[in-house]
């Protein structure tokens, strides 16, 4: 199944992203669980506000599908993704 490279881009309302952030990653968690997600995190230099997302899914619009319910999205905080199939050479995940 192939694998997905998902960058996160927030705006400036990191209040508001503060506050939406526990549910933010417990939907995050809840995506691990169901095996699509290998792997999250935010930037943490000081750099645009955003993060980095790996999931798995046969394809691209199925990654988006399940990336459309977070909290993070529903608030408006999230203002871009970009979602692209990436072919890892070496690492965990490569096929």
């Amino acid at each position: 199944m192939p694998v997905y490279a998902v960058t996160y881009t927030y705006d400036d309302r990191e209040e508001l992203r503060m506050q939406t952030r526990p549910e933010h990653r417990r939907f995050l968690s809840g995506l691990a669980e169901q095996g699509v997600l290998l792997a999250a995190g935010a930037y943490a230099d000081q750099g645009t506000p955003g993060g980095i997302i790996v999931a798995r899914a046969d394809s691209a619009a199925e990654v988006e599908s399940a990336l459309d319910p977070d909290p993070y999205r529903q608030v408006g905080v999230l203002v871009d993704r970009e979602v692209r199939e990436w072919g890892q050479l070496i690492g965990p995940w490569a096929g």
